[in-house]
């Protein structure tokens, strides 16, 4: 049960013995587990090594059995560590990705290639922008990771109505957390209002506009926006983010649907298991994640049930077991 925390089955064994029998020594665990001395020794130290086993207090020499609420709460912690710092990884590998393709466009335009233009200043990317979508034809692909002021959503609310007007097909991806942030929430809202498809994911590469799959607008660097963009022609880098944009698309959710992932549940659902498992209360995880307590209470109980979880503790283990923190 608890191999997905790291503990082989004859250190879970172990474990619950020593839990009921605290001062068993390796003799009674080899003699009640029917097992050979180097196991249990191994089992000992692995659970050690986990920090579920500390030197006793009352015996000199030995070693106790750490109480399952401290000691288990660390592993599903160090766990939730490894997920971030995965998803760190992940975020550093799409940043590396951006940074090669700028690397790339300056080459080209550094080189006076046709196929990569920059554009500086917010006067010249707006006229620009504007100039490629009055000669759209069929399509405007984009992907926003972070949403725009006020002035500029309604700025973009209005030209994609005018597209769509047009008969343009629009397909808008933004991040999961514009469902809940208000301003995003009202961008979102405008876009579909007026016709564009829209959908959220919780990990987007950096922003982009692709017009009919022929042209490309990119940030020189993603990190630094102000400091102008690229229009892209060239036939293999336009492909290229087509299929990225297409890759983002086929995974994230339509607004208005509610985002679940592969194993069922919500990316809140998620981030409430992970701060329960770091010793959150209801009260503190509410305001982390920017709800009330009552709503993070019924989505507590909506994963208990799912999970068949009789306590918190337990649901924590048991959605452990599941992969899902």
């Amino acid at each position: 049960m608890l191999d997905v925390l790291g503990l082989g089955s004859e250190a879970e064994s172990v474990y619950r013995l020593l839990l009921a029998h605290p001062r068993w020594g390796v003799r009674d665990l080899v003699e009640h587990l029917a097992a050979d001395e180097d196991t249990v020794r191994g089992a000992l130290d692995q659970l050690f090594d986990l920090a579920l086993l500390c030197p006793s207090a009352e015996r000199e020499g030995e070693l106790r059995a750490v109480s399952p609420t401290v000691g288990l709460q660390s592993l599903l912690a160090r766990q939730q560590a490894d997920v971030e710092h995965r998803l760190r990884r992940i975020a550093a590998g799409q940043a590396a990705v951006a940074a090669i393709l700028a690397e790339y466009s300056d080459r080209a335009a550094a080189e006076e290639a046709p196929e990569a233009e920059r554009v500086i200043g917010p006067d010249a990317i707006q006229s620009r922008l504007e100039e490629l979508a009055q000669t759209l034809r069929e399509e405007l692909l984009s992907i926003v990771p972070s949403v725009p002021s006020v002035a500029a959503a309604e700025t973009a609310r209005r030209h994609n109505a005018e597209l769509v007007a047009r008969g343009i097909t629009i397909r808008t991806t933004l991040r999961d957390s514009a469902r809940r942030d208000p301003v995003a929430a009202e961008y979102a809202k405008s876009l579909t209002d007026v016709g564009a498809e829209v959908r959220t994911a919780p990990l987007l590469p950096p922003r982009m506009l692709i017009f009919d799959r022929a042209i490309a607008i990119v940030p020189i660097d993603p990190g630094h926006t102000a400091q102008g963009v690229l229009q892209l022609s060239g036939l293999g880098v336009v492909a290229s983010l087509v299929t990225l944009h297409e890759q983002v698309w086929r995974t994230a959710v339509p607004l208005g649907a509610v985002a679940r992932d592969s194993d069922g549940i919500t990316p809140i659902q998620r981030e409430l298991l992970q701060l329960l498992a770091q010793g959150h209360t209801d009260s503190s995880a509410a305001t982390r994640l920017g709800l009330s307590e009552r709503t993070c209470r019924r989505a507590m109980a909506e994963l208990m049930e799912r999970l068949g979880a009789r306590s918190r503790f337990e649901a924590g283990l048991l959605a452990a077991r599941e992969g899902w923190i």
